[in-house]
Order: structure tokens, then sequence, then C-alpha cells
């Protein structure tokens, strides 16, 4: 299986920016394409998205969206392998090319959060050297706070 890798400094264009929609509601199940749709472009009228996608025969398999929280300061948002392309390092090179693409535009610390029922989200984001640094009640459960500094 040979996996592609794009990455944008905003949303992709269509017929991508569907296929994205449609990775993101089949993986995060409590939200609409509409929904989403709706706040991705608002995400990038006030701070911009940066977008990694994997691709396999020109199928996105794979994302990672972020956007800066302030000067210095990534947020990495958005993330997730379709089920069927998981355990094969996609999300930890969407990750590596990430933060590759941080320290290159001069971010000292990356912050993400996540739920206890994503818990190999958990488990990489701590692999790759991010600490827990709190939690906090979320909309659907307790939210794990990580930050990592480069």
């Amino acid at each position: 299986m040979e996996i592609q890798y794009q990455f944008y400094h905003t949303l992709p264009l269509e017929p991508q920016l569907t296929a994205l929609l449609n990775l993101l509601t089949d993986v995060f199940d409590n939200e609409s394409p509409s929904d989403l749709r709706a706040k991705l472009i608002n995400r990038q009228r006030q701070t911009g998205i940066y977008t990694g996608l994997a691709l396999s025969d020109g199928v996105v398999v794979g994302c990672k969206l972020g956007y800066e929280r302030r000067p210095g300061h990534f947020y990495s948002w958005l993330g997730c392998v379709a089920p069927a392309f998981r355990g094969n390092g996609i999300a930890a090179e969407l990750m590596r090319r990430q933060h590759e693409w941080c320290r290159r535009h001069n971010y000292q610390t990356v912050r993400t959060q996540t739920y206890n029922q994503w818990r190999s989200m958990l488990i990489l984001n701590l692999r790759a050297g991010f600490d827990i640094i709190g939690t906090m009640q979320g909309k659907h459960g307790l939210t794990i706070v990580l930050e990592k500094t480069f």
C-alpha cells in the first residue's frame, strides 16, 4: 500500500474537501457534514487552516488539520484515519509532517485535545512527546489537553 501526502495552507478544493468531510463525519459521527463544513469554513476565515491529507489511490484516507492559536502556538485541531487504513503509521506520519511544518514556521508549542475514547490518539500523542497539561469538561465528556514544546 502506497500512501501519498498532500499539504495545504488552507482547506483543499473540491472534490477533496467533500472527501475530507466524509472521512471526518464517518469517524466522528457526532456531526453532520454540513455542520462540519460550516465549522471548517468559519475556522478558515478566522485563523486559516493547515491541512494535511493522506491519500491511497487518490482517496482521502487520513487527515490532520490545525491552526495558529496565537503567535508561536499551534493548535492541532482535527485528525483521523479511516478504520480500514489504521495501523499503518499514517496518523504518525501526518503528525510528524505537521510538527516539522510547525518548527519551520517558528511555532514553539503545539497543543491538542482528545477524549479517553480515542485511546490510540492519546497514546500516539504521548509517544510523540506531548505532555498531559490538564483536563476539562468537554461537549462529549472529559477532555484531555496535551501540549508539546519544540
